[in-house]
């Protein structure tokens, strides 16, 4: 009995189909928001294609990632849900790891495939796998997997496992492994960092980004000939480790390998937009960019100490050269803002006017309300699905006071959570959470509270002073933790 109004909502999205914008997410690895000429114009990093995002569509200067680390963002992204609020409460997934988004979860990928839209993810994926193993209990690669993506609501899934750095090194097409692992990749050292593991028998490390670039772009000219609207996940394997940039790169940037990578990150995005441009489907296509998290690199004051440009080894560079995550306080993994404060871009020549540019607090969670409302589909309840996922359609349209967002919640590596409320930003914890000295401990006092309007990089500590407003915001933080959503 529920076939034929599920076939019936389809028949109505189908006739409807011009109407909805195809949706393209490009998710960087890694990239701080200061390594974006359009976002930091004392850059010497060449970004001509994401400033071209900038020109052509919405900046949006005060975007987050649901977490400052990898898995749990994407997570979050895919299924409009914060990752503390599932069972990885810290840290990241291997290449090996057991899959997080459970088989019955609605994400925005099955959301938009029942609204009518193709779906697919080519990319890096890092929500672990369905690995199978042999009657000894080693991994047997040659046995399809249980639980991939398109267990989740993508037509078609082309990944790799995890981050580049993690293995194994290997291809999956759906369920399959297209290149049987035959040898071993030996680990490296910073910058082309890689840890030991089995090697696909056709893949390649320092052409994975290309392989997936122009996989992305083939998908794109494919769809663009077919009547349904399309979603395209494309997470990408850059500027995080291996920071291995494509020999045509090396040396571009003069500002070492990373500023090399990001060139590579840019020309990729460059790629995409292209064969957008090229199908004839620019003006009805959303393409939004943004980061997992921040940038890795490290901030250092003092030129005379080693750095990136002085010893290409060094995670970190002399602020003179290159601030990665720009005027924000420390770094990936950080619960202070240059942790999660991530570049993003919006362009949809339809939907978005050109140049323009967001204030608003808004975090990558938002996806999939966001493209719930652009599918012309309806969002499920929050007990059902993305209960923390809010749409960003009114700010596309320029009308920011219909924008109505629960506060956006930061997390840490190691699992400390931030509450934002207008300019105000509460830690409750005593460090960064994450890489940066001192660490501190989640929940231990005393809570930090900055005025990022006054103060964007969280010098000076107002908890003291504003006792009030720490308990308000403390208690509205605690209230999401509780409620299981914080959308209503």
């Amino acid at each position: 009995m529920k076939i034929i109004p599920f076939l019936f909502f389809g028949f109505l999205c189908f006739l409807h189909a011009g109407d909805r914008p195809n949706v393209i997410f490009i998710l960087a690895d890694d990239m701080g928001y200061g390594d974006v000429q359009a976002l930091n114009p004392k850059s010497r990093i060449p970004t001509p294609h994401l400033n071209r995002l900038a020109k052509e569509g919405m900046t949006f200067t005060d975007a987050h990632s649901p977490s400052a680390v990898c898995t749990p963002t994407r997570y979050s992204v895919l299924t409009g849900r914060y990752c503390w609020r599932s069972r990885l409460k810290s840290g990241v997934q291997n290449g090996y790891g057991t899959p997080l988004i459970e088989k019955d979860r609605p994400t925005v990928a099955s959301h938009l495939r029942q609204a009518g839209y193709h779906t697919a993810v080519i990319g890096k994926w890092h929500l672990g796998l369905g690995f199978r193993k042999d009657a000894k209990g080693q991994w047997d690669w040659s046995q399809p997997l249980d639980h991939s993506p398109v267990d989740l609501g993508f037509d078609r899934s082309l990944i790799i496992p995890a981050s580049l750095d993690f293995p194994p090194y290997v291809y999956i097409e759906g369920r399959k492994i297209t290149g049987l692992p035959d040898r071993t990749q030996p680990k490296q050292g910073f910058p082309g960092y890689l840890r030991e593991g089995e090697l696909g028998s056709d893949f390649s490390i320092i052409d994975c980004l290309d392989r997936l670039t122009q996989e992305s772009c083939d998908h794109i000219a494919k769809r663009a000939k077919e009547k349904k609207p399309f979603f395209l996940y494309f997470p990408l394997t850059a500027p995080h480790k291996p920071v291995s940039p494509h020999p045509r790169f090396v040396g571009k940037s003069k500002l070492g390998p990373y500023g090399d990578f990001v060139m590579q990150v840019d020309w990729t995005v460059g790629q995409v937009v292209k064969a957008v441009d090229e199908a004839g489907i620019k003006d009805n296509t959303l393409v939004i960019y943004t980061s997992d998290n921040a940038s890795f690199m490290y901030r250092e004051s003092d030129k005379d100490k080693p750095h990136h440009l002085s010893d290409e080894t060094e995670q970190r560079y002399f602020q003179g050269d290159h601030t990665a995550n720009g005027p924000w306080r420390g770094t990936k993994a950080d619960v202070w803002e240059g942790g999660h404060r991530v570049p993003t871009f919006a362009r949809w020549p339809k939907g978005i006017k050109a140049g323009s540019v967001s204030k608003e607090t808004v975090c990558l969670v938002d996806l999939f309300a966001t493209a719930s409302e652009l599918a012309k589909a309806t969002l499920p309840k929050p007990d059902e699905a993305a209960p923390d996922s809010f749409s960003w359609a009114p700010l596309f349209k320029g009308k920011p006071g219909q924008f109505r967002r629960a506060p956006v919640i930061n997390h840490s590596a190691s699992g400390m959570f931030a509450i934002r409320m207008d300019e105000w930003k509460l830690v409750l914890g005593n460090g960064s959470g994450g890489r940066e000295q001192p660490r501190g401990r989640r929940f231990t006092p005393p809570w930090q509270l900055f005025n990022l309007e006054d103060d964007p990089g969280e010098t000076t500590d107002l908890a003291s002073r504003e006792t009030e407003r720490v308990q308000r915001m403390e208690a509205a933080l605690f209230q999401i933790l509780a409620n299981d959503k914080s959308r209503k």
